[in-house]
């Protein structure tokens, strides 16, 4: 949610005001850097603008900037102020199929089950394969936050929102989704832990320095061991996949993408494939449905004659 800002009185407001005000509106600091260069650079060129700077760019970069653009308009619209619209012919453009390598399952367990791979990454690695999350979705867990008899806990997802009590009043909750784990992160997780009941299930193994600042929920109350983050998290991972030098090697999200993929493999449905990705679209999981030939030769026989399946 926005927060209210002083603007000039009036309707006369410049697209380029408009967008300063827009910009420091926004709480986020992250929200604030993904926007401001879409906002930024077509403060004073809409439509064309969008097309001329963005229009050979990856789809998913086209999409980022288009969506920032709109978020912007949106808002000036709300507060009364006339603003630029965006031409119909600017359109979301469909993602297309993910380069992301999907690993086998031999491959995530080979991986997982190699005698030098430290325990916490073990248990980051399997809850991500089994749980299908996004990386930042698990590694900002809770202790707190974990049901393990029922092997599930709830996650803040991607582009959750505060809950809002009324125009300009933001709650400190979030929308919550549940991701579920089985039995190899059931059977790790309480080896990490070590009978810690509070904190960040990923910590560093260090404590961080003194001039580092934390929020009081990225530290261990008793431990004083920091959350892990994404790339520490990432390095760690390149570090034991990489085989032609750092940076080659796996990518954290292949573990959501390989775990989907899996699914898909084994017959999934579309419907349950989305409720384990808690993707909204069918067209971002149609990568991951991927039936089996005796499965579509199955699916084929009931249109055979009737007389002919008897």
């Amino acid at each position: 949610m926005p927060t209210v800002v002083q603007l000039p009185a009036g309707k006369a407001l410049t697209v380029r005001a408009a967008a300063d005000a827009f910009l420091d509106s926004l709480r986020n600091p992250n929200t604030v850097r993904s926007y401001g260069t879409g906002v930024g650079k077509t403060a004073e060129r809409i439509g064309e603008a969008l097309e001329l700077l963005w229009g050979s760019a990856a789809v998913n970069t086209w999409n980022a900037r288009r969506a920032a653009v709109l978020s912007w308009l949106g808002w000036c619209a709300e507060y009364g102020y006339d603003g630029p619209a965006v031409p119909t012919w600017t359109k979301r453009l469909s993602v297309p199929d993910s380069e992301t390598p999907a690993r086998s399952k031999m491959a995530v367990d080979r991986l997982i089950a190699r005698r030098e791979v430290h325990l916490r990454e073990k248990t980051l690695w399997r809850m991500l394969y089994e749980t299908c999350a996004r990386s930042e979705e698990i590694l900002g867990v809770n202790i707190e936050d974990l049901d393990l008899g029922a092997r599930r806990c709830p996650v803040k997802a991607k582009g959750a929102r505060s809950k809002a009590r009324r125009r300009g009043q933001a709650r400190e909750d979030y929308v919550l989704e549940t991701v579920y784990w089985d039995a190899g992160t059931a059977r790790l997780l309480p080896r990490l832990l070590k009978g810690r009941t509070r904190g960040p299930v990923f910590v560093t193994h260090r404590r961080p320095g003194p001039g580092k600042v934390l929020a009081p929920r990225d530290v261990c109350p008793d431990t004083g061991l920091a959350r892990l983050s994404y790339g520490q998290a990432r390095a760690l991972l390149d570090e034991h996949t990489a085989v032609r030098g750092p940076g080659t090697g796996w990518d954290l999200h292949e573990y959501r993408h390989s775990g989907l993929t899996e699914l898909g493999v084994q017959g999934a449905s579309l419907l349950m494939l989305m409720a384990k990705s808690r993707h909204k679209k069918p067209e971002n999981v149609h990568r991951y449905f991927k039936p089996s030939h005796e499965a579509i030769s199955e699916l084929t026989s009931l249109l055979a004659p009737g007389d002919a399946r008897r």
